[in-house]
C-alpha cells in the first residue's frame, strides 16, 4: 500500500464537460427561431415569389449566423497526434493518448484523450482552454493550470504559446486574431445593414453592403493567414510531432466570403442590367406586370394622327381660304 493510494493529492480529477457549447446553443436558437418564423408567414405569400423570398431569408440567415459563431469557435487552426508520452509529473507513468492542439480567436484549446480512457487507474478526457483575446491574460491560465496540475502534454503543448516561451508566437496569435475578430464583427454589422437596404427596398445599396461584407471576412482570413505562415517550435511527443492546418471555420469564412461576394456581385449586375428581373427575385413587382403596365401607356396614349390631318396641318397658311362670318 502506498501513500495517498497511489494517486497524487494535487491532482484534482477530470472536470465534467457540458455536453454542448452554450454560446453556439443560444446563436442557433436565435436563428432558428427567425427561420421558424419565417417559416410559417411563407404560405401567406403567393406566387413564384414564395420561394425567392424563402430562399432570401435562408441565406441570409446563413450567412449571418456564420459570421457570428465562427467569433466564438475553436477550430480555425487544428491538429492531432497519438503518441505514447507521460502523464504527469513526478511519476514515470506512460499513456497511450491522442493530443489535440485547437486555435481560435480567444485562445487555444489543448485536448487530451486516452487510448483507451480508463488507464493508470484515472479517466481520461481533457479539454483546457487558455485565453489570449484582449482582458484575458494567457500565461495567468496556464500558471492556473500549473497549480491545478493538469497533465503534461496539455502543460507542455500550452507552454509553446507562452509569452516566455522561445518560440515566440504569442503576440503575432493574439494580435492576428483580434484584428481578424474585429473585421467579423464590423462585417455582422455590414450584414445587418444589407439586411435592412433590402427589405426597405434599396436594392443597389444593399449589394454593396454585401460586398463590403464579404470584403471583412476575406481580410479576416488574411489577418489568421499571418500568424499561421510564422514559424513555429515543433511540438514533439517522441517520434510523433504534432502539426496544425486550417481547420473548419476558416474554410466555412472562406466559402462564406465567397458566397457573399458573388450575391452582392449579381444583385449590383442586374440591377444595371436587368432592374425589373431584380425586382420580381425581390418581390418588388408580379410576373406579367411589366406587360400590363406597357399595355396601360398605350391605351391612354393619344390616337396617332392619319396623314390627311398631317396634310392639312402642313399646309402653308397663305393656301388658307378667307372665311366671312355672318351675322344671324
Amino acid at each position: 500500500m502506498t501513500l495517498w493510494n497511489g494517486s497524487f493529492p494535487f491532482y484534482p480529477g477530470t472536470n465534467a464537460c457540458f455536453p454542448f457549447n452554450t454560446t453556439w446553443a443560444v446563436i442557433a436558437s436565435v436563428f432558428l427561431s427567425a427561420l421558424a418564423t419565417s417559416i410559417i408567414i411563407l404560405p401567406g405569400i403567393r406566387g413564384k415569389g414564395r420561394l425567392f423570398w424563402l430562399l432570401r431569408v435562408v441565406m441570409g440567415l446563413f450567412i449571418g449566423a456564420v459570421v457570428l459563431t465562427i467569433q466564438f469557435t475553436r477550430d480555425w487552426e487544428t491538429g492531432w497526434v497519438t503518441a505514447n508520452t507521460s502523464y504527469k509529473s513526478f511519476s514515470r507513468a506512460m499513456v497511450n493518448a491522442d493530443i489535440g492542439l485547437h486555435i481560435g480567436l480567444t485562445g487555444v484549446n489543448v485536448t487530451l484523450l486516452g487510448k483507451p480512457v480508463n488507464q493508470v487507474n484515472e479517466t481520461i478526457s481533457y479539454n483546457e482552454h487558455f485565453a489570449w483575446s484582449f482582458g484575458a491574460d494567457y500565461d495567468h491560465s496556464y500558471n492556473e493550470g500549473l497549480e491545478k496540475g493538469l497533465p503534461s502534454p496539455i502543460l507542455y503543448v500550452a507552454e509553446k504559446f507562452t509569452t516566455q516561451s522561445p518560440c515566440n508566437v504569442h503576440r503575432q496569435y493574439r494580435i492576428s486574431s483580434h484584428y481578424a475578430s474585429v473585421t467579423l464583427w464590423m462585417a455582422l454589422c455590414t450584414w445587418l445593414i444589407s439586411i435592412l437596404l433590402f427589405s426597405m427596398p434599396i436594392l443597389l445599396y444593399g449589394g454593396y453592403m454585401l460586398l463590403l461584407t464579404a470584403t471583412l471576412m476575406l481580410f479576416s482570413l488574411l489577418f489568421f493567414v499571418t500568424a499561421r505562415n510564422t514559424s513555429k517550435c515543433p511540438i514533439q511527443f517522441g517520434p510523433a510531432s504534432l502539426k496544425t492546418d486550417y481547420g473548419g471555420s476558416f474554410w466555412l469564412t472562406l466559402v462564406t466570403g465567397l458566397m457573399c461576394l458573388l450575391l452582392g456581385l449579381g444583385v449590383i449586375i442586374l440591377n444595371s442590367m436587368r432592374p425589373q428581373k431584380l425586382k420580381l427575385v425581390f418581390n418588388l413587382v408580379d410576373e406579367g406586370k411589366g406587360d400590363e403596365v406597357e399595355v396601360w401607356d398605350k391605351s391612354y396614349l393619344p390616337a396617332e394622327s392619319s396623314s390627311s390631318e398631317q396634310d392639312v396641318l402642313m399646309v402653308p397658311l397663305g393656301e388658307l381660304c378667307e372665311v366671312t362670318a355672318t351675322q344671324l
